[in-house]
């Protein structure tokens, strides 16, 4: 039988760090990286045939649990009748139609108007006012008339800025510190996820002109916003933002910042785009865009993960006004030869089509049970944390008051961390590699999955009670 170790030597042979995303490597939490092989509902299986518990979920498009019967199945039959095409299928629309009609928010609920960010157009800029009254919504229209499918969040996320500035004629992009929108080159400035994993800056190979047209600012901080404005906005194309921030650890939006950003960058013309790469239709049936407590509009949203139930799937949506400036309708290019694969697109069906209102009720429960058992057992240890929480996504800090924002969560006792994931990891249940990420539950978490965290939880928190920085 061969080792974790043994196939980690092998791999550094073959792949640059011996992995094809980085975090896989372990690098955070001093350990040697596991090679699953298996994986069924809650569990997954390494080639040293030991069983952990998983709370990674492969990022979170294992919603279901791991190999879900009927997503497996749909994979299967789908496969039958060929790989792909290069060409269009009937799948492709019925995905679209299904995230078009899912993205919808609660019609019981309206925002007040001492809610919202009052920010009057007070500019001159015709061209502003005219892209404002194109793509204009109201909070209570649906976001979602039109969908592109791609094959990454990254892709999602690079088409949409791009038709931002298509359909605004400006260049310059608004992000937050912390933020991860994947590595397209202008979105890497002070990222979150596996870059704030590395503490690294950005990235080399990134042309500093490129990294000049992004603009970064700090978190839940809207004068930071409207300085932003003020200073740059007759440039600015678009506002994208992490519908609720999942990688740099769990850091929930305050009370309407989203609705107050779509007011503002609408006030100037500009766009927002809603990142729920992450959210979409794991912290609810409507993502985080149907849970946050104050209606807005977003004008694009971007989807991953989830959408394609664990297979190579991403998508960006948005009015049809909007969308329809894609190609072959409009001047935005955008392609890919396996954007709509039949395999991917057959598992992202079945995934939403399993995703009903008993299946969250679980997945919210089993969440709620691990975040509240985790949060007494470092407390009984003695250790300093919060634990946040948006929708069924949370994650620990171990700071004393709750991040707001990317310095914020720098700034928390990461080192508690990796004795915590070792613990973890040495009693069978396997946690995200990174301080930075949010912990993934799904449907398959039953009883005994949970119960078996819970008992872990004690050990894991003394050895982050007795860990000391360096």
């Amino acid at each position: 039988m061969t080792t974790n170790a043994q196939e980690f030597a092998r791999a550094r042979g073959a792949m640059p760090g011996g992995v094809n995303s980085p975090v896989r490597a372990f690098g955070s939490v001093h350990e040697t990286p596991r090679f699953f092989v298996s994986a069924s509902g809650a569990y997954v299986t390494d080639v040293e045939d030991r069983e952990y518990v998983d709370l990674v979920g492969s990022w979170g498009p294992a919603i279901l649990g791991h190999a879900h019967p009927a997503v497996v199945k749909a994979v299967q039959d789908a496969a039958a009748h060929g790989l792909g095409f290069g060409a269009s299928t009937p799948g492709e629309t019925e995905l679209a139609e299904l995230i078009a009609a899912r993205v919808v928010r609660p019609p019981v609920v309206e925002r007040a108007r001492n809610e919202r960010d009052e920010t009057p157009w007070t500019g001159d800029d015709s061209q502003a006012r005219d892209v404002s009254s194109r793509f204009a919504r109201s909070t209570t229209e649906a976001p979602v008339g039109r969908v592109r499918l791609v094959s990454t969040g990254t892709e999602a996320t690079m088409t949409a800025i791009r038709l931002a500035r298509g359909a605004t004629g400006r260049d310059l992009v608004v992000k937050f510190a912390g933020h991860y929108h994947g590595h397209s080159d202008g979105l890497l400035a002070e990222a979150g996820s596996g870059v704030a994993t590395l503490a690294l800056p950005g990235s080399a190979g990134v042309p500093a002109p490129i990294a000049a047209q992004t603009l970064v600012i700090p978190y839940n901080d809207l004068d930071a916003v409207r300085e932003v404005f003020a200073a740059r906005g007759a440039e600015i194309a678009a506002v994208i933002v992490e519908a609720a921030p999942a990688n740099m650890g769990i850091v929930p939006p305050a009370h309407g910042f989203n609705a107050a950003l779509a007011d503002i960058a609408h006030a100037n013309g500009a766009l927002l785009i809603l990142d729920e790469v992450l959210t979409g239709f794991r912290v609810g049936p409507a993502g985080w865009y149907g849970i946050d407590p104050v209606p807005f509009a977003p004008d694009l949203i971007t989807f991953g993960k989830v959408v394609g139930g664990g297979l190579p799937l991403a998508a960006l949506g948005g009015s049809a006004a909007l969308m329809e400036l894609l190609a072959p309708l409009g001047p935005v290019y955008q392609a890919g030869t396996l954007s709509g694969n039949p395999l991917a697109v057959a598992a992202g069906r079945a995934t939403l089509d399993h995703l009903d209102a008993a299946a969250y009720a679980r997945i919210d429960a089993a969440s709620t049970t691990i975040a509240d058992a985790a949060a007494s057992a470092l407390s009984e240890a003695g250790v300093t944390h919060v634990v946040q929480r948006s929708g069924n996504l949370f994650s620990i800090q171990f700071a004393e008051t709750a991040p707001h924002d990317y310095d914020t969560v720098k700034a928390q006792e990461a080192f508690r961390y990796p004795p915590f994931f070792r613990s973890m990891l040495e009693q069978g249940v396997s946690l995200p590699p990174s301080v930075f990420e949010a912990w993934f539950v799904s449907a398959a978490h039953d009883d005994a999955a949970v119960a078996r965290i819970v008992d872990a939880l004690p050990a894991a928190a003394r050895a982050a009670a007795a860990a000391t920085p360096g």
